[in-house]
């Protein structure tokens, strides 16, 4: 390229040339800007706001040191709990997760209408936040770690099932025809030429699924749904400040654990 009027062109990023994709990189760009400032407008998004809000923060946040290390010993079920209910919702959505999953991949599915129904289930399980959820079932079944778990497995089974639907749709079809050339049937040919090829990323998706779900739980219990999310908001609606430091320290720490507990038997397995 080399140099014009002054300005040095970085051959590895090209110009646009045509006047017209000029013109609608403008455009986009002008759109971005409106689009921005009236999100911006929408949600009061102000600078100032956070200026004169900044005195109550600080005076917040020194409310909440030092830690209350009496709280400790409280939180140790409600952490334990917390980690239950993320296993079972976890385990319940991957038990669930499979056969929609399965229905829901175009080339293995047994009907199309088979295959827009289970497509229809993942998009709403996908679509309606696990804390509404906990709210149905804690009124169904009420409070405690159960409607925790439920709320955890059908949200989850949305997005498990629907990355097993992709990754099956994805794999290579060669197999899965050599097989069917050979005389197998539907499940000799998921068996041996479709499981193999999706089981290390399926297994990698249910671990990354299971940290989520234990950050979720630490949540549900503002609702009821049991775990350390209940302690929390109870220490927050009690303006004891110092516990809720501890506790949010309690849930670090677990979240840590958890994920390092997940790397290590992703590593191991994958």
């Amino acid at each position: 390229m080399g140099e014009k009027s002054g300005v040095t062109l970085n051959p590895a990023i090209p110009w646009p040339k045509d006047p017209k994709s000029n013109l609608r990189w403008v455009l986009l760009g002008i759109f971005l800007l409106l689009v921005f400032g009236w999100s911006a407008e929408g949600t009061n998004l102000s600078i100032s706001e956070l200026v004169r809000g900044y005195p109550g923060l600080v005076d917040i946040v020194s409310r909440m040191f030092p830690p209350s290390l009496e709280a400790i010993p409280r939180l140790i079920d409600p952490s334990l709990e917390t980690i239950q209910i993320s296993i079972w919702g976890t385990t319940l959505a991957i038990i669930m997760a499979i056969p929609i999953g399965l229905t829901a991949a175009r080339n293995i599915s047994p009907h199309p209408a088979i295959y827009q129904f289970s497509r229809f289930i993942l998009s709403a399980a996908r679509s309606i936040n696990e804390i509404v959820f906990a709210l149905v079932f804690v009124a169904a079944v009420g409070l405690g770690p159960f409607p925790g778990v439920l709320a955890l497995a059908c949200h989850s089974v949305g997005m498990l099932g629907k990355f097993l639907a992709d990754s099956i749709e994805h794999t290579d079809p060669g197999p899965l025809e050599a097989l069917k050339a050979t005389g197998a049937n539907k499940w000799q040919v998921i068996a041996y030429a479709v499981i193999p090829q999706i089981m290390p990323e399926f297994v990698n998706l249910c671990l990354y699924r299971w940290e989520i779900n234990f950050r979720s739980a630490t949540t549900l219990g503002i609702v009821g749904a049991g775990g350390i999310g209940f302690e929390l908001i109870s220490s927050m609606r009690l303006f004891m400040y110092h516990d809720m430091t501890t506790i949010v320290l309690v849930i670090f720490l677990t979240v840590t654990a958890v994920d390092s507990i997940s790397s290590y038997v992703r590593s191991r397995i994958i």
